[in-house]
Formats: structure tokens, C-alpha cells, sequence
């Protein structure tokens, strides 16, 4: 079950606030982020239309691909005006707006980069991403074992790795428009920072349902 106390974090301030200093900083290492770029390498259709979601100053993307267009989503309006991959982006908090300003089925592929522990609403989110991205279209979401600690939600504080792509998992499932969910550890051997995924297939809008129960916006057995 996902309950509200799940999505509390130690610093509940407004996200802006922390978010407002601009970071042109990397947050895993470069063995793992070559892993996330030989992920979207494998999932993102050449050509396609890319939604990189919690975007900042860099998307990972392999730069010998080209795709028609890459939209970037994120907190911090200076990061993501550097980021050469961009076609065009925009400023939003997925804590307080989860709803994404985009048409159905705008996009051929997404990401979210180790930023999805971050997410109060991720259920909602990832509903959302299942709207934008096209029936079939993959969403890849990739994470690690390095984090802001105070601004993390506390299920992730408390579980480890394995927990962290079940819970992840749990969510695409409680999003309800998605399938073909996987789990992958795709650590670069023998060192460097760990790097895991969880990639699913979005089957589409979804009709609206009830009102919903928890701070993910949502619960699930």
C-alpha cells in the first residue's frame, strides 16, 4: 500500500527554494551515465520525439543519434537553458503540479535521471508520462545510490536498492497505464556508482477515476 507517510521527506520546504541555485554538476559518475546513455541508446526510437522529465543542464543522450525533438521539463530555468540536447523546455514542480503541459501522446520515448526518489505525486506523474508518451512508447527510469537526503521521500530512505525498483515498478502499476514493466541492474562492473532502471510501455490516456487517497495520489494493494 502506498500511505502518505511514504511520501513525507525530512525538509518539506518549497522545492523551488532548494532548487533556485542552478547546479552544472553531474550526479553519478561517467560509467554511470555512459549506462543510462546505452539505455536510452536501446529504448528511444532515432528520430523520435523525446520528453526528458526533472531535466537539467545535461540529458545523457547518445550524441551520435539524432531525434526530431527533445523537450526537457525541470525545476531550474538556467540548467536547462544550457542544455544543448533541448529543442525547447519548461519550468515546472511535479510536487505541486504533476499534470504535464503537454498533448496526448506528444512524445515517442522519456526519461526521468535520478530523480524520480525525489517525487511526492509519483504515481500521478507517471500516469501523466503514460498520457504524453505514445501507445508502445518506452519510459525509462533510472536511479542510483546518491541522493539530496533531506529533500528524498522516506520509503526511499528506508529501503535498499532492490526496494527502490520495486517501489519504482509499483508505481508504473499504480499509474495503470502502463505495461511490460521491467527491472534492471545496470551497474557498471567492477566500479563506480550503481546504476538501476525500471522501463515500461505506455498503453495511453487513461479516464479520470476517483478521488484519490494518498500523498502519491493513489494506493495500490
Amino acid at each position: 500500500m502506498l500511505t502518505p507517510s511514504m511520501f513525507r521527506r525530512m525538509d518539506e520546504s518549497p522545492d523551488a527554494e532548494f532548487y533556485e541555485m542552478p547546479r552544472l554538476v553531474t550526479h553519478i559518475d561517467d560509467a554511470a551515465i555512459a549506462a543510462v546513455t546505452e539505455l536510452y541508446r536501446e529504448q528511444f526510437p532515432p528520430g523520435g520525439a523525446v520528453l526528458d522529465v526533472m531535466s537539467s543542464w545535461v540529458s545523457h543522450l547518445p550524441g551520435e543519434v539524432a531525434y526530431r525533438r527533445v523537450v526537457g521539463l525541470g525545476m531550474n530555468a538556467a540548467e536547462l537553458a544550457v542544455n544543448p540536447r533541448l529543442d525547447a523546455w519548461v519550468v515546472q514542480d511535479l510536487n505541486t503540479e504533476p499534470r504535464l503541459p503537454f498533448a496526448d501522446a506528444e512524445f515517442d520515448a522519456g526519461g526521468i535521471c535520478v530523480s524520480v526518489d525525489y517525487l511526492i505525486r509519483p504515481v500521478e506523474v507517471l500516469r501523466e508520462c503514460g498520457r504524453v508518451i505514445r501507445p508502445g512508447g518506452p519510459l525509462v527510469v533510472t536511479f542510483s545510490n546518491r541522493c539530496f537526503p533531506t529533500k528524498v521521500i522516506a520509503a526511499w530512505q528506508m529501503l535498499d536498492d532492490t526496494g527502490h525498483l520495486e517501489l519504482v515498478a509499483r508505481y508504473f502499476a499504480a499509474a495503470g497505464n502502463w505495461s511490460a514493466i521491467e527491472q534492471l541492474d545496470r551497474s557498471p562492473a567492477p566500479f563506480g556508482d550503481p546504476l538501476y532502471a525500471v522501463i515500461a510501455r505506455s498503453t495511453g490516456p487513461i479516464p479520470p477515476t476517483g478521488p484519490d487517497t494518498t500523498n502519491g495520489k493513489d494506493s495500490t494493494p
